[in-house]
């Protein structure tokens, strides 16, 4: 039950600054010294000390009777802004927005629907006008994919030897974190990231630099809009924002696009096919619920998905991550 408040105190740690200020001291620290660096009382910080410490995202030291605190390595390594594997934004979106919606999981549940209307206001029947509800909350979400596929984005294109397909498209590609992951595990490939307008603007601004030679843009909504020919298409964390129907009408797209014998590559969260687990991706699924349209799938689910599309020679790979792959082929014609 008291899960809710592990979390909480991590966010709050981190929404303050407590890490990146003992990380920039290159010094144990007081809590009078961290509470005045950080703007807060020194009653509350103390205590929130104490709890981060007791979670070992903190080590103490005393010095002539004074406890002193610093950082353990996976806070430094992962709780800190400028560290390359910080999940820093990731966790603000979770404490700003995931929290939020998940307030009103009962009404999730009842009514099998998300729940951005009740946690923001704002009409949940466009999911990504949503979730894109404005620049700021964009970028949030950018740079929760761009720390997520920073982590574990090498795993996922190393999972199949996609060394055969010269001409990548990242559909819905957002920050182009997992496009970067391509060129440099496939130095011969190119990648085209397929995205909205809005979101191609804010990741050439923010996230992808004219020094990224071999990768390019292309703006779209890809229900709508024609999808770029290329040999692998890969769709990361987008299934799972959507209903079977609708998985099955952008994969039927993709087919119509893919160059025959080429591929299609989905990257998700998979559960057992028995539904039984893993939590994580349980859990995951309930957020599906709360925040999309969609849910987590197991493999079998997925390449029935893509069958339906006319994909075959289905094969899927477990990453020992969170995030697995699944490809499938289409066949060369005669």
């Amino acid at each position: 039950m008291e899960g809710f408040l592990i979390s909480k105190t991590m966010f709050t740690s981190c929404e303050l600054g407590v890490y990146d200020v003992l990380l920039g001291a290159g010094r144990p620290l007081s809590a009078e010294e961290i509470s005045q660096a950080i703007g807060a009382s020194l009653d509350g910080t103390e205590r929130l000390l104490a709890a981060c410490t007791g979670l070992q995202l903190l080590n103490t030291h005393k010095d002539d009777g004074r406890v002193l605190y610093s950082n353990t390595d996976q806070a430094s390594v992962y709780l800190t802004r400028s560290s390359p594997l910080s999940l820093f934004q990731s966790i603000q979106y979770n404490s700003r927005t995931i929290y939020f919606c998940w307030h009103h999981l009962t009404d999730a549940v009842r009514e099998g629907r998300n729940q951005y209307e009740r946690a923001f206001g704002v009409s949940s029947k466009d999911l990504f006008e949503a979730l894109y509800r404005c620049d700021e909350e964009m970028v949030k979400f950018m740079q929760l994919m761009n720390s997520i596929w920073n982590i574990c984005g090498k795993d996922v294109v190393r999972a199949f030897d996609l060394s055969p397909f010269k001409a990548i498209c990242d559909l819905g590609g957002c920050s182009g974190a997992l496009a970067k992951q391509c060129t440099s595990s496939y130095p011969e490939c190119t990648v085209t990231i397929f995205d909205l307008p809005k979101v191609v603007r804010m990741s050439r601004e923010h996230f992808v630099s004219e020094a990224d030679l071999r990768i390019s843009f292309h703006q779209g909504d890809f229900f709508k809009d024609p999808l770029p020919e290329a040999d692998l298409y890969i769709l990361a964390r987008i299934l799972h924002d959507w209903t079977d129907e609708r998985c099955i009408e952008l994969l039927g797209r993709v087919y119509e696009a893919c160059n025959p014998g080429g591929g299609v590559l989905l990257v998700e969260a998979l559960l057992h096919d028995d539904g039984s687990g893993p939590l994580t991706v349980q859990l995951y699924s309930l957020n599906m619920l709360v925040q999309t349209e969609g849910r987590e799938r197991t493999a079998p689910q997925y390449s029935a998905l893509l069958a339906a599309a006319g994909f075959t020679n289905i094969q899927h790979r477990l990453t020992g991550k969170i995030y697995d792959a699944v490809l499938g082929h289409k066949e060369v014609r005669d």
